[in-house]
């Protein structure tokens, strides 16, 4: 029996074996498509219920198989998995096109949208209805017969280079480890972090110490080594990614992305691929990101270069370095951090052992948001390392299923992202709750310390843990509309305001304790942590505005006419330089984020989420960074309704007004 074609509530892990997958999806397709069938063949007149309403709850045994399999492709994947990807993705891109162009089901959902004025629907039901209607005619429901057939052969084109452009990114990452022998070496390295790469030089049956390309590994070493030649290597390898001219290389792949994203966003009548995304964004038009980008560059990049003067200057005094190049940025920022701030990552991690910040994340939650999570072992999971909970309200209502990954492994893509196995939504008088995944790869444990982690560490779990609340306290009608399934630009700020608390004494006080002592951290360096969050900060903010000026120069123009991958960026950053270009690397052959992820044409919404961060976090700060009617009109406002409503409307609903540019860059110390 195929488990993943049996109903399931918590999706069965250990029953699923890869042999399941293909045949689960093509059976799946086919139920899904006899759902579509009966709409379109019901004699009765259109209506929001019978069409509408009916596609919105076609296709979930689908829609469910997708996440399980999707999910283990990214946290728990191998060969085969990712060869049983390459053969699903052309077919799913060709069974949502059946649907999309599908002119029966159209002409159905159109007629019930010209009616829309008299139908007299609630605001969410309005939303569902444009959305269906767009998510139609934004992709080909109008179009003549030949470019709905051209429309078929690019997006399954795209789903092939986009999955090729990660499996890339990823090998590339594995392929390469640093072997050393020599501990002069690791000279500058704290302890915990040479004793890492032991253990995962042990791993692999290796004398000495290994450092490879993923985060944990690469950032310390980068920070912390004095070898400035072996430095020099490791920022080598991590910035030539997919750009070698081999069989791993991406170069091709980004510009046959670019250009079939380009003439597939001409087909459907829009200028280029960043008119057609932004459409459907808080930001509307590619020249409302550049305006709101350029304002940013002029008010950081004075800052900036200032940082850098500085930071050259100390270089030079501290090493006789007369170039500051890029693998010198980590490892003098962190020396000049520490002489300035007396302030350093390894002073700090001992007060943030991994289950402690998960206690005080939860903490959090439970004094904002009334939330208790239990963590227990009859939940089935992907693989061993898995910690899974119950979420309950403090009136024992269950509000969800939460998954957390937290350490690197082989098959587990890098970064940390938040997911979700099941969405929330209501039908037949039940409010069915959601499955919420947080992934991130941390410091492991090592045999003589826990798993202790750097305060960039602790904000990225407060970071997905904010997107997993968005998941976790969706209270809407429509699965398609629950959680974070919002404007891109909006999706980022539940994620990125719940960082703030990490700062902040009050909260900190409630987990940051020294793992061997239990004692609180020290106030000072409460105080520390607060002082040093502007800390080159204009030079942070040019490197973001940077990310989003090269992904709007692949996506905003016509990109037929480049023909060089390397020459096209060089351009792309000439405003937001400050180290000198290195010919061998290149940023977006591993750009996944745009070329493989959903932020084409939309990296630049992370500042656009800071804004509203700093605007909401303002709010909080006024009435008290725990002040329970602030909270609970955040979490009735943005965290419950997903995408209902324009999210501008639900803000302001929260905050009683437009957010303001200058929250954040007062925050950033960037206004004088």
């Amino acid at each position: 029996m195929n488990p993943l074609l049996t109903p399931f509530d918590i999706a069965p892990f250990s029953k699923i074996e890869n042999a399941h997958f293909m045949p689960a999806f093509v059976q799946a397709m086919e139920e899904a498509r006899t759902e579509i069938d009966q709409i379109t063949a019901n004699e009765a007149q259109a209506s929001f219920e019978n069409t509408i309403e009916a596609l919105e709850f076609s296709g979930q045994q689908l829609d469910r198989i997708s996440s399980v399999f999707f999910n283990l492709n990214s946290a728990e994947t191998n060969e085969e998995i990712q060869k049983i990807a390459q053969e699903i993705s052309p077919l799913l891109s060709e069974f949502s096109n059946d649907i999309t162009l599908n002119e029966a089901l159209f002409k159905r959902i159109k007629t019930v949208y010209e009616q829309k004025d008299s139908l007299h629907l609630s605001v969410e039901q309005q939303t569902l209805l444009d959305k269906k209607y767009k998510s139609f005619s934004r992709n080909g429901a109008n179009l003549s017969e030949d470019k709905k057939k051209r429309l078929r052969e690019i997006d399954a084109e795209l789903s092939k280079l986009k999955l090729k452009f990660g499996e890339n990114v990823l090998a590339e990452t594995n392929k390469y480890e640093k072997h050393l022998t020599s501990e002069s070496d690791l000279d500058g390295l704290p302890e915990g972090e040479k004793e890492a790469a032991a253990q995962m030089a042990k791993s692999k049956n290796k004398e000495g110490w290994l450092v490879t390309l993923d985060y944990p590994s690469y950032i310390p070493f980068m920070k912390y080594a004095k070898n400035r030649e072996l430095r020099k290597e490791l920022a080598l390898a991590f910035g030539s990614k997919a750009f070698h001219n081999d069989e791993l290389d991406n170069q091709d792949n980004v510009i046959k992305i670019a250009n079939l994203r380009f003439e597939r966003a001409n087909l459907l009548g829009y200028k280029t691929h960043a008119h057609f995304v932004l459409e459907e964004r808080m930001a509307e038009t590619p020249e409302k990101v550049h305006e709101f980008l350029s304002e940013l560059l002029v008010k950081a990049k004075p800052a900036a270069k200032n940082e850098f003067n500085q930071l050259e200057d100390f270089a030079k005094e501290l090493d006789n370095i007369d170039q500051l190049e890029k693998w010198d940025g980590s490892y003098y920022s962190e020396k000049l951090k520490q002489k300035l701030f007396n302030l350093d990552d390894e002073k700090l991690k001992p007060y943030f052992k991994l289950e402690n910040v998960i206690s005080g994340v939860f903490k959090v939650a439970e004094k904002l948001f009334d939330l208790k999570f239990e963590e227990v072992s009859d939940i089935d999971k992907y693989h061993e390392e898995v910690k899974t909970y119950r979420v309950y309200d403090t009136s024992n209502n269950f509000i969800s299923v939460f998954y957390a990954d937290f350490h690197p492994r082989k098959g587990k893509r890098g970064g940390a992202w938040m997911t979700s196995y099941k969405p929330q939504y209501q039908r037949n008088g039940e409010n069915v709750r959601p499955h919420i995944s947080n992934v991130c790869n941390f410091t492991r444990s090592t045999p003589s310390k826990p798993s202790l982690l750097t305060f960039n560490e602790v904000t990225t779990l407060f970071h997905e843990f904010g997107h997993g609340l968005h998941g976790m306290l969706a209270n809407t009608t429509y699965p398609s509309l629950s959680g974070t399934s919002v404007f891109w630009d909006f999706v980022e700020l539940p994620s990125q305001v719940m960082e703030n608390w990490c700062y902040e004494k009050e909260a900190l006080e409630l987990f940051a304790t020294h793992y061997e002592t239990g004692e609180v951290i020290p106030m000072e360096l409460v105080q520390k942590i607060k002082e040093s969050a502007t800390f080159q900060e204009g030079m942070q903010t040019l490197r973001q505005l940077s990310f989003g000026l090269l992904d709007m120069s692949w996506h905003g123009v016509d990109p037929s006419n480049i023909a060089n991958v390397k020459q096209h960026e060089t351009k792309a950053f000439e405003g937001t330089n400050l180290y000198p270009d290195t010919a061998e690397t290149c940023m977006s052959t591993a750009f996944s984020h745009i070329f493989q992820g959903g932020y084409s044409s939309g990296y630049y919404s992370y500042k656009w989420a800071e804004v509203l961060d700093a605007d909401a976090f303002a709010y909080f700060k006024e009435k008290g960074i725990f002040n329970k009617e602030v909270a609970t009109k955040f979490k009735d406002n943005v965290l419950s309704q997903g995408g209902t409503e324009n999210p501008m409307v639900l803000y302001k609903r929260f905050r009683g007004a437009e957010p303001k540019v200058e929250a954040l860059l007062e925050r950033a110390g960037l206004l004088n």
